[in-house]
């Protein structure tokens, strides 16, 4: 098929390079306009942006999907179908009836569970088993539209958002793929979600991801995991901000008060409202990260201190 892709950051970059490996047709790529990085903020090409250019595929970069600009251009090129990865902008029903297969969006959960912009870190957050990722026929509804099929994948106890990612938009580019040779070969079949088991992933903020040293140490530990490596876990000490790495429970670690911190030898405790947690790395700001260990013996922590 002649295919346009849409999508932006570094997470579906498998998807187009699976595509690319495919014996389908890439035209061009849809992805957000460049943005303001770095401390300079000097502007940036989208993660998918860079890798068309490399390639020399047309890029399409509009503010908005109901441009009119971008409605001609998207018909003059006449796609069969445009996949779809983290594209980040909502897509009106104008350009929804250009490809003749429509829009195929690839959504990084089993829907209806999670829907929304965070659906891996919210599967973390709370505490899910097993997720992975869907691909279905994008339509106005915020990922409601029928499914053409799924992968699964087991969360491990350790496991970030960021590592779980990783493996859906592995495993999930080839899902896409699947799901687009059937389309062309007119074997593939969407079947409409149940209407129960909806739940709701909207984006983590920044007060999402702050440590709540009063919650059990299962929950501190999947919130500092939903939140790695965006936007970062983070907690006070002594009135300042510091980010934190995933930490571990300590089932046979000394009664602490929450929030609590024990300095070690050889580890940084901090008390929950169950068992302490032992910390991983810390990143003060404007510093470097390191280990739990060695910031502790930097910052002189003493008895009876409280990180907040």
């Amino acid at each position: 098929m002649r295919l346009i892709f849409a999508g932006t950051p570094a997470v579906a970059v498998p998807a187009l390079d699976a595509i690319a490996a495919s014996g389908h047709d890439l035209v061009a790529v849809v992805t957000r306009p460049d943005a303001p990085a770095g401390r300079g903020r000097r502007l940036v090409r989208s993660a998918t942006g860079a890798w068309a250019d490399e390639r020399g595929i047309e890029v399409l970069t509009p503010q908005r999907p109901r441009e009119p600009e971008f409605l001609s251009r998207l018909t003059e090129l006449a796609p069969d179908c445009v996949p779809v990865v983290a594209y980040g902008a909502l897509v009106p029903p104008t350009a929804l009836a250009i490809p003749t297969h429509g829009w195929i969006n690839l959504h990084f959960s089993l829907l209806p569970a999670w829907r929304g912009a965070a659906p891996v870190q919210h599967a973390v957050l709370h505490g899910d088993e097993v997720t992975g990722a869907s691909v279905f026929q994008l339509e106005e509804g915020l990922d409601t539209g029928p499914v053409f099929g799924t992968v699964t994948d087991q969360v491990g106890h350790t496991d970030t958002a960021g590592d779980l990612l990783q493996r859906l938009a592995s495993s999930g580019a080839q899902l896409l793929v699947a799901v687009l040779d059937g389309i062309a070969a007119g074997t593939a079949r969407a079947v409409p979600q149940p209407n129960d088991g909806v739940s709701l992933a909207p984006k983590l903020t920044v007060d999402d991801v702050r440590v709540r040293w009063t919650d059990p140490a299962f929950a501190v530990d999947r919130r500092v995991r939903a939140g790695t490596p965006a936007p970062g876990a983070w907690t006070t000490f002594r009135d300042e901000r510091v980010k934190l790495g995933p930490v571990r429970p300590v089932p046979d670690g000394p009664e602490l008060k929450p929030g609590e911190a024990l300095a070690e030898r050889n580890r940084l405790l901090v008390g929950t409202a169950t068992v302490p947690v032992a910390l991983g790395e810390v990143r003060a700001a404007g510093k470097k990260a390191m280990s739990a260990a060695d910031w502790a013996r930097g910052a002189r922590i003493t008895t009876g201190e409280f990180f907040g």
